[in-house]
């Protein structure tokens, strides 16, 4: 049986620390080595940085840590996937980011479906996604923008 693999960007990582229940299985499923795990360097860095600016330093180094350590593989890119990011940048230069570029391209080398909080990333069909709708008042910790 072929496992399903997932490529979370930084609105995911965040609905998985808020205890969202429609991503906590996909989780789940990778730490039982049911399915594949995925998160783009870029894409983890984004986290971080965002984590720390809305939650503090600490939290934002511990759940980088726990993520790093946890079942989900966090690819860095080499020039190939570099290079479809940018070219993916290029025909949705206004309306994607480039954190949102690099793991279009992520899911696309690894085949993994991307798991978003990112309406622009669902809107562009670049490859699979799955769109997890978030609540204005639910937004917590990670804000997805254009940027």
């Amino acid at each position: 049986m072929k496992r399903r693999k997932y490529l979370f960007d930084a609105g995911a990582l965040s609905l998985y620390y808020a205890g969202d229940t429609r991503v906590r299985p996909l989780f789940e499923e990778i730490f039982e080595a049911r399915s594949e795990g995925f998160v783009s360097e870029v894409n983890l860095a984004e986290f971080y940085y965002k984590t720390g600016q809305k939650l503090g330093a600490e939290t934002a180094e511990v759940w980088y840590l726990q993520i790093r350590r946890s079942g989900v593989k966090v690819i860095a890119p080499d020039e190939e996937t570099t290079r479809n990011a940018a070219q993916v940048k290029i025909r949705h230069r206004t309306k994607l980011s480039l954190a949102d570029c690099f793991a279009i391209a992520t899911a696309s080398s690894q085949g993994a479906s991307i798991i978003t909080t990112d309406p622009r990333i669902d809107e562009v069909r670049e490859v699979p996604t799955r769109y997890l709708a978030i609540e204005r008042r639910n937004r917590f910790p990670v804000e997805s923008k254009n940027g």
